[in-house]
């Protein structure tokens, strides 16, 4: 199966395949050196954010074998119930310390707190906004960018002024909420589905 597929059933996104491919190759560059990934976004962004990071820490098509390595270091009871892994935090869940910082602090620079304490140069940051304009995630973008993370924004048609952040902007043709979000998880799935297969499949 190629992921990237999806536009056959989806051909309004044929718009985005550039920057879609764009994107899949900054991921892969980033897991393949060893960096993560940070997400952020609000409400159903931020549910998205979640999404993801659950595609990308376990399995999603395809069964992740560990290596003979991973096999030594865990035994293989552990081991074999084991999935290989990428690491990815969605900022949105760090229910704790988002409480506290916007309590203490302010909301608004809440992701950017978080990007400054988990990120450092190579890492990636995906922010989601279907506005393209959330404060919050516009100074996560801009601390991302300061520690030399690249920034891939997940967007809608007008881009906002989150588009202008972003080493690359994946904008979908749509400028209703809703019927952003409903094309975001498409883009998504596929993004994570060629890097399963790119990083684990054989």
């Amino acid at each position: 199966m190629n992921p990237f597929e999806l536009y056959q059933r989806y051909p309004i996104l044929s718009e985005c395949e550039c920057s879609i491919k764009a994107s899949y190759d900054a991921l892969v560059e980033c897991f393949s050196k060893g960096n993560k990934l940070l997400v952020c976004g609000n409400g159903g962004s931020a549910s998205d954010s979640d999404h993801i990071a659950g595609e990308l820490l376990k399995g999603f098509g395809i069964k992740r074998e560990l290596s003979a390595d991973e096999h030594k270091l865990y035994g293989s009871e552990i081991a074999n119930q084991l999935e290989g892994s990428l690491p990815v935090i969605p900022l949105p869940y760090m229910s704790g310390v988002i409480s506290a910082y916007s309590n203490d602090v302010s909301a608004e620079y809440v992701y950017a707190q978080l990007t400054h304490g988990l990120g450092k140069k190579g890492d990636l940051l995906l922010a989601i906004s279907t506005s393209g304009n959330s404060q919050n995630v516009l100074h996560a973008a801009k601390v991302a960018s300061a520690k030399g993370m690249t920034v891939i924004g997940l967007l809608g048609q007008s881009g906002g002024k989150l588009k202008d952040l972003c080493d690359i902007s994946i904008r979908v043709p749509e400028q209703e909420v809703f019927k952003i979000q409903e094309l975001h998880l498409p883009i998504y799935h596929v993004l994570c589905l060629a890097i399963e297969e790119t990083l684990f499949g054989s």
